[in-house]
C-alpha cells in the first residue's frame, strides 16, 4: 500500500497516509522563515515499518522547499537529523547547540 505525506495546513500539520487512511501526522508552526515542529506520531499498529521515518523526512524536504529553517522541538524530529545529517542544513548553525546538534555535522 502507498505512503504519502501530505501537508493540512488549516490542522497545523502534516499527516502521512497508508492508502487513504490517516496512520500518522507531524504538527508545525510556521513564523516568520522558521518551521517549528514540537510533534509527531504514528498509529502503533503500524509501528516499525518506516512509516514515522517517511513523515519526518516528507516534513523535511517541504521545509526545504519552502525555503524554511527548522527548529526540531520533537525527540524523534532531532534523531531523525542525526542519523540524517545531509538535514543539518534546515536547523540554523545558532540553534544547533539548543538541540544537541552542533556535532551532527563531524
Amino acid at each position: 500500500m502507498e505512503t504519502r505525506v501530505v501537508d493540512a495546513p488549516d490542522r497545523g500539520r502534516f499527516e502521512v497516509l497508508l492508502g487513504d487512511r490517516v496512520v500518522g501526522l507531524a504538527s508545525y508552526h510556521v513564523e516568520g522563515g522558521t518551521m517549528a515542529l514540537p510533534h509527531t506520531e504514528v498509529d502503533p499498529a503500524v509501528g516499525g515499518r518506516g512509516i514515522g521515518s517517511a513523515l519526518v523526512a516528507g516534513v523535511l524536504v517541504a521545509a526545504r522547499e519552502r525555503g524554511l529553517h527548522v527548529l526540531p522541538y520533537c525527540s524523534f524530529v532531532r534523531h531523525y537529523i542525526q542519523q540524517h545529517p545531509e538535514y543539518l542544513d534546515l536547523v540554523s548553525e545558532d540553534d544547533r547547540p539548543h538541540f544537541g546538534l552542533e556535532t551532527a555535522d563531524r
